[in-house]
Parts: structure tokens; C-alpha cells; sequence
């Protein structure tokens, strides 16, 4: 760039002169701008003026043509002294010397990040069971575990959702084929009898659906509550007179999703009716910083084994047939809202006999 186009400006200088003394004297003051060497030869060779400065380490030699065939030979300094040029030189060393040692380092680090990639890719395709190794504990760790814990959640996640589907197939099949056995009868011979069962199938699949379309809007990841101060004993005391049954209590507020606790509140009362005997006792109380609700019935009780399993989807306990029917989506849509709310539910065995059925949410505070 510049240190090209000095010399010919040197040289148009140069041809200005009008006598050997003022192209001595332009000569001299180029050099001491410059600070390079600058020579002036004659036709022969022979010098006819010159501007030598003290910089050493000059650069490589430019020679111009000068009018009177004279010749104009210019060696300006270096852009890099010696001493630059040394520490250059120990620069590069170093920058070199850093690459070679951090390679080992960088090479460990991409492997892993390759097997990462390759473990979500593998993940991506279908492996929903596989994991990628954890090593370390830098942030290559922390992406990893971070991977496999999300890996795990969609992996319950689809695998619920695939059991909810099985059940359901198996559950919708009884009561379509039930259905179907007493269209054909109705048809051959319409009584009463076999319209009222045909109006009880379809009340079944209508109620199984509805569980079904609930459970997959629970699961749903984008599924929000629509949350707000709830008077719990008037929404359980409206869902009871839905079957003529009376609620005891007081007044308790609590925060939550009125369509969800609505489906709660249903759901427990239908499970009492179904599975149990009159009297069904409901109660609703504030117990500490908790809002309790216990339904509690007169029937055979739940057996020990069973325990919690009748809170699993379509669970049905031993020695039930398919007429004897089972829990359902129910009480499993119990819990998940429950747990929606931050509350909890079991279930106990009074001393006077049955089931009792417990719910505790926990109350707004202020």
C-alpha cells in the first residue's frame, strides 16, 4: 500500500530540481523524512547525491528512473524493526505452543458434544429410552442431565398416553358391543326393556368419552388453569343436589379451576354412587391451612390389596367381570387434578365400614 507509492513520489520530487545543488538539497530532506537511504546515480554509476539516516534495519531496495538517465535507488525502514520482529516471532511461538496444549482438551470437549448430538438425534428418531452418557460436571454435564431428565418426562408422557389409549380401546369395546347386541334385539322385538338398555350403553360411552376428553386435556402440555377464588362448599353442594344428596360443612375459599373441581367433585360423588351404598355422608371443612372435603359411603369397602391402584386409570380390582365394571378414568382424574391444585386424596376405612374418600386443597393466604 503506502510504502510502494512513496518511491515514486520521491522520484517526481526529484525531477523538479533544477541543479545538482537543489537535488541535493530536495534529496536530503526526503531522507530525513523518510528515514530511509536514498542514492542518486549518474549515466555511470557514480553517485551523485545521497541522504543516508542512522534507522538501521532497512527494507529491500527500489530503484526509480530520474531524468538525464539518472537513477533513484530508495531502501526506507521496516515496517517491523528487529526487536518487532523478535517479539512477533515469540507472539506466534506462544499462540502455537497454547494451540498444541489445548488441543487434547478441545478434542475430549467436541467428542462429547458429538455424542450428545448424536444421543438427541438417536432420542429425535424414535429411541425414546435411550440416554446419553453423563460425565463430568461442567456445562457438557449439565446439558446432558438436563436432556435426560426431559428425555424421561416425555418418555412417561407418551407411554401414558399410550396406556390411556389401550385402555380406552378396551374399555369402549364392551359396552359398543353391548350396544350392538341390543340394537339387533330391539330391532327383531322393541320392548321398553331393551330401549332402556340401549339408552344405558350409550350413556356409558357418552360418560367414558368425556373421561377420555378430560384426561387427554390434563395431560396436554400447553393445558392452563383458569384459576380463581372458589367457594368451595357451594360448588360441592351443587354438584350433590345434581343427585339429591346433602352436603354438611361450612363456608371455605379456596383458589382453583371451577370446571376442574367441578369434574372432581363429580367424580367422587358418582364413584360413592356406583361402587358404593346409601348413606353417602359429604362433608367440607377448614382444616388448618387446608379446605377438606370427605365423601364417605356404606359400601363393601375397598379391599387392602388393592390400595392405591384404584386411583390408575381403568383399573379393575380382582374377580371383577367386564359387566362388574371398573374404576375408569374416575379417580384418576381425581388425583391429577388434585395434584393440579397442589392438594392431595386418599382413601380410608371408617370404623363403622364403607370407603371414605378424603380431598385436601390447600387456602388462599390473605
Amino acid at each position: 500500500g503506502g510504502l510502494d507509492r512513496r518511491p515514486p513520489l520521491m522520484a517526481a520530487a526529484l525531477s523538479g530540481a533544477d541543479d545538482d545543488a537543489d537535488l541535493r538539497d530536495i534529496l536530503a530532506r526526503l531522507g530525513a523524512a523518510s528515514g530511509g537511504m536514498l542514492l542518486v546515480y549518474d549515466a555511470q554509476g557514480h553517485i551523485v547525491a545521497q541522504a543516508i539516516s542512522e534507522t538501521t534495519g532497512l527494507g529491500r531496495r527500489i530503484q526509480m528512473p530520474l531524468a538525464q538517465d539518472r537513477l533513484l535507488e530508495v531502501r526506507l525502514p521496516s515496517p517491523f524493526p528487529r526487536s518487532q520482529r523478535r517479539s512477533l516471532l515469540l507472539l506466534l511461538g506462544t499462540a502455537l505452543l497454547t494451540a498444541v496444549a489445548a488441543w487434547p482438551v478441545v478434542r475430549h470437549l467436541t467428542r462429547r458434544l458429538e455424542a450428545l448430538r448424536h444421543g438427541v438425534e438417536r432420542w429425535g428418531a424414535g429411541d425414546l429410552a435411550h440416554r446419553v452418557a453423563v460425565t463430568g460436571s461442567d456445562e457438557v454435564a449439565a446439558v446432558a442431565r438436563s436432556f435426560n431428565g426431559a428425555a424421561t418426562q416425555v418418555e412417561k408422557l407418551v407411554a401414558a398416553n399410550r396406556a390411556l389409549l389401550a385402555n380406552a380401546s378396551h374399555e369402549l369395546r364392551s359396552p359398543l358391543a353391548r350396544l350392538g347386541l341390543a340394537v339387533d334385539l330391539f330391532h327383531d322385538a322393541p320392548t321398553p326393556a331393551r330401549h332402556a338398555e340401549i339408552q344405558r350403553n350409550i350413556v356409558e360411552l357418552d360418560a367414558l368419552v368425556d373421561e377420555i376428553l378430560w384426561a387427554s386435556r390434563l395431560t396436554h402440555p400447553s393445558a392452563q388453569l383458569s384459576v380463581r377464588r372458589v367457594d368451595w362448599l357451594a360448588l360441592v353442594a351443587e354438584e350433590a343436589a345434581r343427585y339429591g344428596l346433602d352436603v354438611q360443612g361450612e363456608t371455605v375459599d379456596i383458589q382453583g379451576d371451577p370446571g376442574l373441581l367441578q369434574r372432581l367433585v363429580r367424580n367422587l360423588l358418582q364413584n360413592a354412587l356406583r361402587h358404593g351404598k346409601p348413606p353417602i355422608d359429604i362433608l367440607v371443612r377448614a382444616v388448618d391451612d387446608a379446605a377438606e372435603l370427605s365423601v364417605c359411603d356404606a359400601g363393601p369397602g375397598i379391599p387392602e390389596a388393592d390400595g392405591e391402584r384404584v386411583f390408575e386409570p381403568f383399573y379393575r380390582p380382582g374377580g371383577h367381570g367386564e359387566s362388574a365394571g371398573g374404576w375408569g378414568l374416575g379417580l384418576a382424574l381425581v388425583r391429577e387434578i388434585a395434584l393440579r391444585h397442589h392438594g392431595q386424596v386418599w382413601h380410608e376405612k371408617p370404623a363403622t365400614g364403607g370407603t371414605r374418600f378424603v380431598l385436601r386443597l390447600p387456602r388462599p393466604r390473605g
